[in-house]
């Protein structure tokens, strides 16, 4: 197999011209997209309510770049397997090789390497770095402090908190200044270890730096980083007989995805996986790092499948943020618990729009669905009982109950598009629709979270109150007996165009009760409605629905769909066909994984 075969390392002798499509780096705690001029660090946003985002911090990066020598060859790489970025440079008289990484266990240190090796004799070589670093954000009111050693140190916190009572975040950093130039004036190798830390005090930051200089100094930097990934690896390698390009697309989605998540044994906090990942996020880009249903529905089954471990550190996050969801219900006049449709750190809404943060009501059976698969694959009962996690059960569970309402003629609950409010509407996954009573996919997930509630009350010996089982019962899931198919919502007319995966869900992953010919005729129908435009990880769950039937060839179609939205060099994925909408789009790589670990082998999360 030559260099340019090999199923984890994506090469390239150019950088993409569009920077959006530059390979990213991130360890869960930092990301930054490659010579990119701004990191961001998971939980420090900026801005109040819809203008929260990810704050923008300074990032010492720099480019490698010959002025005098004649360059031979160059190349760029991004090795999955050990989440380096590297890139190197071939002159008649050395080489140069630049490694970019977000060290995959101390997780607070970003790591630049550059080696010069000569290839014959030389006067002296000289080798430019060229950057734009600035300490300077829109996000941050930084200051320069004292040098810490010989090195550089500033410091500084968010300019506007989330909510008047969330503090304000500080960020402490420290980095080794970077020079015009690197000389190499013997006929020896040299290497530059070029270290950046970040912390949120300045005790934090100093011993981390100090942390990584001791790696530096026994040469353990890199090793270290590396063998954090082989650790990752060995629990989560897919092994694929198949083309190149569709290993190189899974090992691809896998590096991103598990890149969002902190080092394996973390305890600290963790504040979610954004659709862009921690590289992005800025404010108006990439959904400004807010978390969605994403996370819950798309990135997360995953995750759960491979690190159960990792897994809670998303249901935290939903624990944590728990306090602003009970707030959000009782501002539309609700009990329980409404989580936002884009959160951030408190669970309080961020989204610019209202109108989304108003309507998708079914991110809360998205965010209880995760905690069912939880439970289904760990048993994990003391999470429930002692960590927190009943109380977003419960919570959510009052929430439907004082939301739907009875409906006389039918004889059974509505979620109404209006309900107490007229302001408080449905909308649908599929948001070309909106104020719709009935949204098929909603409604299932209430029914879902009722029953799993009810059971885990009684693993629990919680009392269950009645009206958990009854609206469960009555619960009205949109079905047409002539057509034998799910409308999308009431008084959804065939033919009506759909954005994205809606009722498609029903079948997987919600396994909604249902006959094959229903389950097939919800595939056929929405497949041609569905927007060919739409966001990349739609095409997914037809895949997997058309090999729950067995019709292998049509889920093939489906699933090369998926790869119009992965872009040359580095396997980044766009959030639509056209190259628009959020990059490093984690969602379309969730639902991608989704289709190969669940749709081919037919696994599921499921009671025994």
């Amino acid at each position: 197999m030559s260099s340019t075969e090999d199923p984890w390392k994506f090469f390239s002798n150019q950088l993409p011209s569009d920077p959006r499509l530059m390979a990213t780096l991130a360890n869960g705690y930092l990301g930054t997209r490659v010579y990119g001029d701004i990191l961001h660090v998971n939980g420090v946003y900026n801005g109040a309510g819809g203008d929260c985002h990810r704050a923008d911090i300074p990032s010492p990066y720099f480019r490698l770049h010959v002025d005098k020598e004649k360059v031979l060859a160059e190349n760029y790489c991004l090795n999955a397997k050990t989440g380096t970025f590297i890139h190197f440079l071939q002159c008649s008289t050395f080489t140069a090789t630049h490694k970019i990484f977000a060290h995959r266990c101390y997780s607070n240190l970003l790591v630049n390497i550059v080696t010069l090796t000569p290839t014959q004799e030389y006067d002296q070589v000289l080798v430019n770095l060229q950057t734009k670093f600035k300490i300077e954000s829109p996000d941050l009111d930084l200051q320069k402090g004292p040098d810490f050693e010989d090195y550089k140190y500033i410091y500084g916190s968010t300019l506007q908190s989330e909510v008047e009572s969330c503090p304000k975040k500080s960020i402490h950093m420290i980095w080794t200044p970077i020079p015009l130039t690197l000389h190499l004036s013997s006929c020896q190798e040299k290497t530059w270890v070029f270290l950046t830390a970040v912390c949120e005090t300045e005790k934090d930051v100093k011993e981390k730096f100090t942390e990584g200089l001791f790696l530096i100094g026994n040469k353990q930097i890199y090793s270290s980083h590396e063998n954090s990934w082989v650790e990752f690896w060995e629990k989560s390698c897919i092994e694929i007989d198949s083309s190149l390009s569709l290993s190189q697309a899974v090992n691809g989605c896998l590096f991103y995805l598990l890149s969002s998540l902190p080092p394996l044994g973390y305890s600290g906090e963790f504040y979610g996986i954004s659709p862009g990942g921690l590289s992005n996020g800025k404010r108006k880009e990439d959904y400004w790092g807010h978390v969605f249903w994403d996370q819950d529905i798309w990135m997360y089954p995953n995750i759960l499948l491979f690190y159960p471990k990792m897994a809670r550190h998303i249901l935290k996050y939903r624990i944590r943020t728990l306090k602003g969801a009970l707030q959000n219900a009782q501002q539309q006049g609700y009990k329980g618990a409404k989580f936002p449709w884009e959160s951030a750190l408190t669970g309080c809404e961020v989204c610019p729009e209202t109108i989304y943060g108003e309507q998708e009501l079914h991110i809360n059976g998205d965010i209880l669905f995760a905690f069912r698969q939880y439970y289904y694959l760990t048993k994990d009962l003391d999470f429930f009982a002692s960590s927190g996690g009943w109380g977003v059960v419960c919570s959510v569970a009052e929430y439907w109950c004082s939301r739907v309402v009875w409906n006389v003629k039918e004889q059974n609950y509505y979620l109404n598009g209006w309900c107490k409010h007229e302001y408080y509407c449905v909308m649908p996954p599929d948001e070309y629709n909106r104020d719709v009573d009935n949204s098929a996919y909603t409604n299932a997930l209430v029914q879902i979270s009722l029953n799993f509630a009810t059971e885990l009350a009684i693993s629990l010996q919680h009392h269950v109150p009645d009206t958990w089982t009854e609206i469960a019962r009555k619960i009205k899931v949109p079905y047409d007996s002539k057509l034998d198919y799910h409308p999308e919502f009431d008084g959804y007319e065939k033919g009506q165009k759909v954005k994205q995966a809606d009722v498609v869900l029903l079948g997987y992953p919600i396994m909604f009760s249902m006959t094959s010919e229903q389950r097939k005729n919800d595939l056929e129908i929405y497949e041609s409605l569905t927007d060919p435009n739409g966001p990349a990880m739609t095409w997914s769950m037809f895949a997997v629905g058309w090999m729950e039937l067995k019709k292998i060839e049509k889920a093939q179609q489906q699933l090369k769909k998926c790869f119009t939205n992965i872009t040359e060099p580095f396997k980044v994925w766009t959030e639509n066909a056209d190259g628009s909408g959020a990059v490093n789009f984690l969602t379309g790589m969730g639902g991608f994984l989704q289709a190969i670990l669940f749709g081919y082998t037919g696994l599921r999360f499921s009671i025994s």
